[in-house]
């Protein structure tokens, strides 16, 4: 009888010996997933703009992280939407519809009295301070909100605002001393003098205006001691609470996508383009500097673009109970914001990647 010889024993036992090294790469040795282990496939989820195509920062944040990988990277296939209707996204939302959006984060807070509610929370502000102001004509004679009695004022939807009176209070002027008048959106009603101030969001109209050739002062309520703030992203509390893992990777890598345009402003105005190509493009630069401007303080410096306080809540409810823009205090203001997720996306003021 012929012994096999260990080459033979070598070429027998190889091949188990390599199955047995696969199972064991396979179940991490000790049923932990291995590093290199496949995520499993992306989880899918639709992100609905709060307005159509336009360099609006929490926008330019998605757009950014999509084109760039970015949400690939933390496994999202994300569907990018815009709103054919204002408020709709907040009925996709309560609907499963829509797994994120933008919100103004006063709108937040107006829309917790809904019924049925609706449940909207924000997860992270990106702009720290309100996007509304007030536009006059800089050679109007008009240099501070004192100016404003015996003036005419316009408003678009509902007035008085809390930032027109807040403005108004904060140089003690009677709302009755203003004139006011419903305008529609057109900036030129100012131009044409049919008012005096004009409504606006700072990002928008002031650059329309000034490139019709008319030079603008802008006021806003902020810069009176007004605790106003601005876009947030939004979920649902029922989404947040049964998919915290998701919420978190779609936040990190919608931050991402700001800080990348933060740091490269002509690409990132070349991704919009992708998605808004009916615009001008030195209008959305101009719509991205600003709400950069207003994205960035010393909060941020410090935490890191889309951070949030409960104190800045509180002052903001405050301010629209105080002003009229809703009829009464809260039960819970914390119902409208959870900073759970802004917290794990970033260390020390860095965000966390991946």
């Amino acid at each position: 009888m012929l012994r096999p010889t260990p080459r033979l024993l070598l070429a027998a036992l190889l091949p188990l010996l390599l199955a047995a090294l696969l199972a064991a790469c396979k179940s991490g040795g000790g049923g932990e997933a291995s590093p290199t282990a496949s995520p499993g496939p992306p989880d899918k989820v639709t992100f609905m703009a709060g307005f159509k195509p336009q360099a609006n920062l929490p926008f330019v944040g998605a757009y950014v992280a999509k084109e760039k990988g970015f949400f690939a990277e933390q496994n999202l296939e994300v569907e990018i939407q815009h709103v054919n209707t204002p408020g709709d996204n907040f009925k996709f939302l309560g609907l499963g519809q829509v797994q994120f959006s933008t919100a103004d984060a006063a709108t937040v807070i107006e829309r917790a009295g809904d019924d049925p509610p609706l449940g909207i929370v924000a997860i992270a502000l990106v702009g720290q301070r309100g996007q509304q102001g007030f536009a006059v004509l800089a050679d109007s004679g008009i240099e501070t909100p004192a100016d404003w009695a015996g003036k005419r004022a316009g408003y678009k939807g509902t007035q008085p605002t809390p930032d027109f009176l807040a403005i108004l209070n904060s140089v003690s002027v009677d709302p009755s001393e203003v004139e006011t008048v419903k305008v529609g959106f057109e900036p030129q009603i100012l131009t044409e003098g049919q008012v005096d101030i004009f409504p606006v969001f700072v990002s928008n109209e002031p650059d329309t205006l000034r490139k019709l050739g008319y030079d603008v002062k802008v006021f806003e309520a902020a810069e009176f001691g007004a605790p106003t703030l601005g876009l947030t992203y939004v979920t649902t509390r029922d989404y947040l609470a049964q998919n915290s893992d998701i919420v978190l990777r779609f936040l990190k890598a919608a931050l991402r996508g700001i800080e990348y345009a933060r740091d490269n402003p002509d690409e990132a105005i070349d991704i919009v383009m992708q998605y808004a190509p009916q615009e001008k493009r030195d209008h959305q630069r101009f719509m991205l500097d600003t709400e950069l401007a207003a994205a960035q303080d010393e909060l941020t410096d410090k935490n890191g673009i889309g951070w949030m306080t409960p104190d800045q809540w509180q002052k903001l409810h405050d301010y629209l109970v105080k002003f009229g823009g809703i009829p009464g205090p809260l039960d819970d203001v914390s119902a409208t914001y959870d900073d759970g997720a802004i917290r794990q996306a970033y260390r020390d003021g860095e965000l966390v990647w991946p």
